[in-house]
């Protein structure tokens, strides 16, 4: 099965999951344009990297996160998981997040969802935002947990902080597809 006909999959699964409440028709939605042959999702973050810390943490972040084609209009309908983990000697966490939100623009990326599984009682079912700068010099990346409280600030789909932090060399590379929003004509 190929990664557009998997996309698809968890999508149509997505849906039919959440059932017919609060989702709109798809006859409700614009019409995505048309799109070129050889684009196979509307927008996408994924890879793994260590970010840069000279006192020797290890603080590691995995994206697998897709806007397919079909909903290019509506990134709230964005798919996949992203983990962060942060460990220096005894003490550490971890969190395991399922996406609700993806936007990309140029080789930024912004993705947000919810905790789903966790060992910081901090981030249990909080909504946390990432935000990456894909690029070839060193990556970067941001987070809404350094200037809010996950459980007491309520962080909305889709937003999170300046890219920030310092990719570690060669400990990965972030991939950005960038999205491209079709403005409707009359």
């Amino acid at each position: 099965m190929n990664r557009r006909t998997r996309t698809v999959a968890v999508a149509a699964a997505v849906l039919l999951t959440l059932g017919a409440g609060g989702i709109a028709a798809a006859d409700d939605a614009p019409a995505p344009a048309a799109a070129s042959a050889t684009v196979k999702e509307a927008a996408a973050l994924t890879g793994t990297a260590k970010l840069y810390r000279p006192a020797g943490d290890d603080i590691t972040f995995t994206f697998d996160a897709h806007l397919a084609e079909m909903n290019r209009q509506d990134p709230t309908k964005a798919t996949g998981t992203f983990r962060f983990s942060h460990y220096k000697g005894d003490w550490g966490g971890y969190a395991e997040v399922k996406v609700d939100c993806l936007t990309t623009g140029g080789k930024v990326a912004v993705v947000s969802g919810v905790v789903t599984k966790t060992d910081v009682k901090e981030f249990r079912k909080a909504r946390v935002g990432v935000t990456v700068h894909d690029d070839a010099n060193g990556d970067r990346l941001g987070y809404t947990w350094m200037t809010a409280d996950p459980q007491k600030d309520k962080v909305p789909p889709c937003i999170s902080g300046a890219p920030f932090e310092k990719v570690k060399e060669g400990t990965g590379d972030f991939k950005v597809v960038p999205w491209e929003f079709v403005y409707p004509t009359e």
